[in-house]
């Protein structure tokens, strides 16, 4: 067995080691939810705390770990005689992010049930988890019905299978820790309230504390045995810390000056429901413990508010986590602490163990190395990874484009390369966000798992059974008992047992939802560069990215001006990263149509390649020109016909918005619309508000489109 990175050797992250013991502590905290860049050791320091953890005594040979003292009384292995029980260390399970249904709460063995009428179950990561900890790598990356059985269970300390008739309940209290990098995707509102506290973290800009990082790393990988023990006096101590902090936590008293602060608090930053009042007075009481004090003080409320309220606090994907630290102080002024209690305090500023600076001996850290740990705050770490900072052609880092002067698209033949003809206009402001009608792809798909159109997937209503191919999943039991009920004589059946054998069996097939790719192709010429417009445009991808959020979708945006086309937002479901790149979205330029359809065939290409089952819906947004043949060559309007036939040719359902106006008007986004086999909607129809009803009536409808624009070209 490898030896863990030592959990006091880890760099500053002071809010990220706090809140995890705090969870330490008291587990009925609700588990942390760590956000943060790759590389900011969120997996080192999860690692670490489970070496922090005091052993559990068990009941020997219990697969559900009951305490001796108290065993579960509806364990499955039970019922537990009285006796000594085993010491163990506290467990530390991991969840992976593909993992099965039964691999989480367990699997019943449906043959033995049908044939023996024993419930032979055999546990899941829940059970091991029991009484240590569950840890959830990218957790924003986990199914929803995953990630909402592992809330469950976290939230009533217990897990229930219930299948085909067939009852298990055994308990399931376990420290829970979950990371996400949120540029791969965010959590929904409601999952985020259920984890007890958020820390976001962040690599150091301060080269001091880099360098602190990088040779307590190395340090470690040339000896991992000898770090640790370098370090055993300061985990020790902080083990014995938790220890007493668990002892003493019963004896905390959380008056009711504290209770008005909790409560007056939660209610000035408007969070939803009560479950932050039930969190932020179990950390505080779990701070006061830490500390070694009876009491809990206003500066434990403080604490406890910035770790359980800033999450709770977005209303859509596109608010930013926060929490204003002035107006908390305002509030937590007007109630005054009652008299301080008399207890010892060894710790007036309750944090993280190592937050001195000294690496935990008074002087150098215990590599011999000097340099002692940099300021608390920053985020270095003792990941192997290393840490990265945005840079400048990062589109969501780079500083918003200076306004430029308007200026008309060139005339042909004149040069085209992007900026050089046409300086790029001042980026336009996205319209408000809007909500949209419920959108779905016509037909059954077998796409990823979504909120959006019919498909086949695991989990749904039941629609048929199938002979299983492989690990039997979801029985059909009454197919199963079909097919098994011919054979009973011939097997010799003489009890009431089913005689039931492997080629009985019968897979459920499911009926649910998927989700879908929305690709934007938006022409950003100076022909479009009219603001209400652009803002318009913006507005409606923001509204149908954040419908695509909550239902699973991904959604691309492909912008073409100048000379080329380029990705401006690949296909994903991180609203925040797609916010900050169509907020920057610049305008100007001539046309370059062609290059604008061929890079959405490369980006669905890939997809396909990448996703073959997720079903796409192409929406350009154009009046139909094309003055620029960019790199390609020959006549622009040409190559956009045949880039429009090349994606109507692999079946891509698609629209076309006519940007056109004026009283003379080319039509030319109508031949576009033909050659692509889908409508053609006139700018009328480019509100915000009739945007995301377009793309409902494209994909009920682009058959017929695509055959009366057949018709029309024959003609």
């Amino acid at each position: 067995m490898s030896t863990p990175y030592p959990f006091t050797a880890l760099v500053g992250q002071s809010d990220l080691r706090l809140a995890l013991l705090l969870n330490a502590v008291s587990p009925a905290v609700g588990g942390v939810l760590v956000r943060g860049e790759k590389g900011t050791a969120k997996s080192t320091a999860v690692r670490a705390l489970s070496t922090l953890l005091p052993q559990v005594d068990v009941v020997p040979g219990c697969r559900f770990s009951c305490a001796p003292t108290a065993p579960d009384p509806a364990c499955p292995d039970g019922p537990h005689e009285s006796g000594p029980g085993a010491a163990r260390p506290a467990r530390m399970v991991e969840l992976p992010v593909g993992a099965s249904e039964d691999r989480l709460v367990g699997a019943l063995d449906i043959e033995r049930a049908l044939a023996e009428g024993v419930k032979a179950f055999e546990p899941g990561l829940l059970a091991d988890a029991h009484r240590g900890i569950l840890y959830v790598d990218e957790v924003n990356l986990l199914h929803d019905h995953l990630i909402d059985l592992l809330l469950d269970a976290a939230a009533m300390g217990a897990s229930y299978v219930e299948r085909e008739g067939v009852s298990v309940r055994h308990a399931a209290r376990f420290l829970l820790v979950g990371t996400m990098n949120p540029e791969e995707g965010e959590l929904r509102p409601q999952l985020l309230d259920r984890f007890g506290l958020t820390v976001e973290v962040a690599a150091s800009r301060e080269p001091a504390q880099r360098v602190e990082v990088v040779r307590r790393r190395l340090a470690y990988e040339d000896d991992p045995a000898g770090f640790a023990t370098r370090w055993a006096g300061d985990e020790h101590e902080v083990r014995a810390r938790v220890v007493a902090a668990r002892a003493l936590l019963p004896q905390v008293v959380l008056g009711d000056n504290s209770l008005l602060q909790i409560a007056a608090t939660c209610a000035a930053f408007e969070v939803d429901g009560m479950r932050a009042d039930i969190v932020m007075a179990r950390t505080a009481t779990a701070l006061a413990a830490w500390a070694g004090r009876t009491g809990v003080r206003k500066e434990d409320v403080r604490q406890a508010a910035l770790l359980a309220l800033p999450h709770r606090r977005r209303r859509n994907p596109f608010d930013a986590p926060g929490l204003d630290e002035d107006k908390l102080d305002e509030i937590l002024d007007r109630f005054p602490d009652e008299e301080p209690d008399h207890d010892p305090d060894p710790d007036p500023e309750p944090e993280g163990p190592d937050d001195g600076g000294d690496g935990g001996d008074g002087s150098d850290g215990p590599d011999g190395d000097g340099g002692g740990v940099p300021p608390q705050g920053e985020g270095p770490h003792g990941d192997a990874e290393t840490p990265e900072s945005g840079t400048p052609d990062d589109p969501a880092q780079a500083p918003a484009e200076e306004p430029a002067p308007a200026q008309a698209e060139a005339p042909e033949g004149q040069p085209s390369a992007r900026g050089a003809d046409a300086p790029e206009q001042a980026a336009v402001r996205a319209g408000e966000p809007f909500r949209t009608k419920m959108l779905s792809v016509p037909g059954l798909g077998e796409g990823a798992a979504g909120r959006r159109s019919r498909a086949r997937t695991a989990h749904g209503r039941t629609t048929g059974a199938v002979r299983p191919r492989g690990q039997l999943t979801k029985l059909h039991l009454a197919a199963t008992i079909q097919a098994a009920a011919p054979h009973q004589k011939a097997r010799g059946r003489s009890g009431r047992g089913l005689v039931v054998r492997g080629d009985d069996l019968r897979q459920a097939t499911r009926e649910g939802r998927e989700g879908n790719l929305v690709l934007f192709v938006v022409d950003a010429s100076g022909s479009m560069a009219a603001r209400q417009r652009m803002s318009a445009v913006k507005g409606a991808v923001l509204s149908l990215l954040l419908d695509a959020y909550q239902r699973r979708d991904k959604v691309g945006l492909i912008t073409f001006r100048g000379a080329a086309a380029e990705l401006a937002l690949p296909p994903t479901s991180s609203v925040d990263a797609a916010a900050a790149r169509l907020e920057r979205l610049p305008t100007g330029g001539r046309t370059p149509l062609a290059a604008g359809l061929l890079k959405a065939h490369e980006v669905l290409r890939i997809e396909r390649l990448r996703d073959p089952s997720r079903r796409p819906l192409l929406v350009v947004v154009t009046d139909g020109r094309a003055t620029s043949a960019g790199s390609l060559g020959g006549d622009p309007r040409a190559l956009a016909g045949r880039g429009a036939r090349l994606l109507a040719a692999e079946g891509v359902a698609s629209v076309v918005v006519d940007c056109e106006t004026g009283p003379v008007r080319l039509g030319l986004a109508g031949v576009l619309a033909a050659d692509l086999g889908g409508p053609a909607v006139s700018l009328d129809g480019l509100r915000a508000d009739s945007l995301a009803g377009l793309v409902k009536n494209v994909r009920t409808s682009v058959a017929s489109h695509a055959s009366h624009s057949s018709n029309r070209r024959a003609a």
